[in-house]
């Protein structure tokens, strides 16, 4: 599932009720917030947190709500009264620091519980067994890290997910937005390092498809029109949208439209599995052009009978005579090539038009 998340120290206003509808809208299916409350704002964040409640149950939304310590009797809550926050549309608590395995357990029978992927040990699983906890309820959430640089490694995420998998979790993590950063560093939100500065939608397909992730949620307030939009084709018609920029070919028209990557995916190049089988024109040669990352080309005569095949760099190539280039993925798309298996469909569109 995808998520997103809203900060109870922001104010809820129509832009954010408009963004949860449209977010639900395109296949999200989780919000995920933060009861963290400073000291002065305890009946403002509880006033909030009913709303976001509401507004989660009429998208039809899980509503997972971040807490420690004390955060839940402060904002007018009690872990002996969790039927209460149930009722205002909480679906689960992501328990962080001073929470007793104990209570952890009790709260596993009203709702979903989150627990912290990076610090729960084989001793806490035990002891929570022991308190007759419901597993079935229990999810394993990754932090999101504002800091550059201080994100997780891709090793220790895979290693720590494949225990926490083989234990029974679910896992849950984070992407950054691109549009509406969150304050104060403005850095984006994600779990892993390498996806700070990312697309956030190649982002969470790889968190899903690489990683085996249950659930990827947005760790920012906001994402872009055109992210929206790739989200919305990949999760109605698994379709991935990559917008392309002419590089003044005359064969430019040819590479636009639907594809399929080959079913025996090659390792340099995506290649469209139909395209050479088309009816089409001759391909004379054009400019020796060095083929770039994301770098989208047509085979000419020159090939023979590969005349009229289409495929895009997912490497550095060298120029070839046999070869024009007519086109090149826009730079915030190129993470996605890696990500396109064989027999993936995906869309070759001009920019501007997501």
């Amino acid at each position: 599932m995808y998520g997103i998340s809203i900060f109870l120290g922001e104010e809820i206003t129509n832009e954010t009720r408009n963004y949860i509808q449209k977010m639900s809208e395109i296949g999200f299916k989780g919000i995920f917030t933060s009861l963290h409350i400073p000291e002065d704002d305890a009946t403002l964040y509880s006033q909030r947190l009913r709303e976001l409640g509401l507004l989660a149950q009429k998208s039809n939304m899980k509503l997972m709500v971040d807490i420690s310590g004390e955060a839940l009797t402060r904002a007018g809550y009690s872990f002996e009264r969790l039927e209460e926050i149930v009722a205002i549309g909480v679906t689960g608590l992501r328990m962080d620091y001073a929470i007793s395995n104990k209570e952890i357990a009790e709260a596993s029978h009203y709702l979903n519980i989150g627990l912290n992927a990076s610090t729960i040990t084989t001793k806490d699983v035990e002891e929570l067994r022991s308190f007759k906890a419901d597993f079935t309820k229990f999810e394993a959430w990754h932090n999101y890290y504002p800091r550059p640089e201080t994100g997780l490694s891709s090793e220790f995420f895979k290693d720590k997910n494949r225990w926490l998998q083989e234990s029974g979790f679910q896992v849950f993590a984070f992407v950054p937005g691109n549009k509406q950063l969150r304050a104060p560093l403005y850095e984006g939100l994600p779990t892993l390092e390498k996806h700070r500065y990312e697309n956030p939608f190649s982002a969470a397909i790889e968190l899903k498809e690489n990683y085996q992730v249950a659930g990827v949620y947005l760790g920012d307030p906001g994402i872009a029109e055109r992210t929206m939009n790739q989200f919305d084709a990949y999760n109605h018609d698994q379709l991935m949208q990559l917008e392309v920029e002419s590089s003044g070919s005359s064969y430019y028209s040819l590479i636009l439209g639907t594809h399929v990557n080959r079913q025996d995916e090659a390792r340099d190049v995506v290649r469209s599995a139909a395209a050479r089988f088309k009816e089409i024109e001759e391909i004379k040669p054009e400019a020796l052009i060095e083929r770039k990352i994301g770098s989208i080309t047509i085979d000419n005569l020159k090939y023979g009978r590969y005349m009229g095949e289409i495929q895009i760099a997912k490497k550095k190539l060298p120029a070839n005579e046999k070869i024009n280039v007519v086109a090149q993925v826009v730079s915030e798309d190129c993470s996605l090539l890696k990500l396109i298996r064989g027999g993936k469909a995906f869309t070759l569109i001009e920019k501007g038009s997501l």
